[in-house]
């Protein structure tokens, strides 16, 4: 089988998996609010404002499953999606706003580090990155917070769309140089558009294929 036959085949898995029933089914401000461990989880992180919410819709099809909001941090809690009882997108809380209380800050800091730990349903974070500027040092602090908790995640560039298409190489080439010092690091990088669609089959048969490869080992072992 050509490499172009099983990419469009995870494309097609993908596109299925997403078309299903997606909804609402948790929101967990604190760690002991956790649900169950159960379906495998796909978890989204990323700067406050970098688009998680607009690119959650993107990847479901729908307009207003995640809200989506011009004031940084207003995702507070872990927010689960259920995908047709096949697995579970999490969305997580915005990170490296300044202007938050930090207070605040720190308690969603404390939330995600408590998830990230020992979560057997947990395949994989998809950390957002806007593509205009690049990974910031918020993003590595992240990004090793990822490291040191041993959770596999991948790097997605947001608002591709608004980034020069003669730059658009060398801001993937720049972000995986970055990647190349955390070792959790998947050695690969989606650029993505939530307004205009692109990367987002890419970014769907990504966790087509995860799920199919590793989905049910972890469910097994969540059970």
């Amino acid at each position: 089988m050509s490499e172009a036959t099983v990419a469009a085949d995870w494309t097609e898995a993908g596109r299925k998996l997403f078309a299903g029933p997606c909804e609402f089914i948790f929101a967990a401000a604190r760690a002991d609010g956790l649900p169950p461990v159960g379906a495998p989880e796909i978890a989204v992180a990323g700067r406050s404002n970098v688009g998680k919410s607009s690119l959650v819709n993107a990847l479901t099809g729908r307009t207003a499953l995640a809200r989506t909001s011009r004031t940084p941090g207003r995702t507070q809690e872990l927010i689960f999606f259920d995908l047709n009882g096949r697995a579970r997108l999490v969305d997580m809380p915005g990170y490296g706003y300044a202007t938050v209380a930090k207070s605040k800050s720190e308690s969603w800091g404390e939330l995600a580090r408590d998830y990230l730990r020992g979560r057997p349903s947990l395949l994989r974070v998809f950390v957002l990155v806007d593509g205009r500027h690049g990974l910031k040092e918020s993003d590595h602090e992240m990004m090793r917070a990822l490291d040191a908790a041993a959770v596999s995640y991948a790097v997605v560039l947001t608002k591709g769309d608004e980034v020069k298409a003669a730059d658009r190489s060398a801001r993937i080439a720049a972000t995986l140089e970055g990647l190349r010092k955390h070792v959790a690091a998947y050695p690969e990088v989606i650029l993505t558009s939530a307004r205009a669609g692109d990367g987002v089959a890419e970014l769907r048969a990504h966790i087509a294929r995860l799920i199919a490869e590793r989905g049910g080992s972890r469910a097994a072992t969540a059970t």
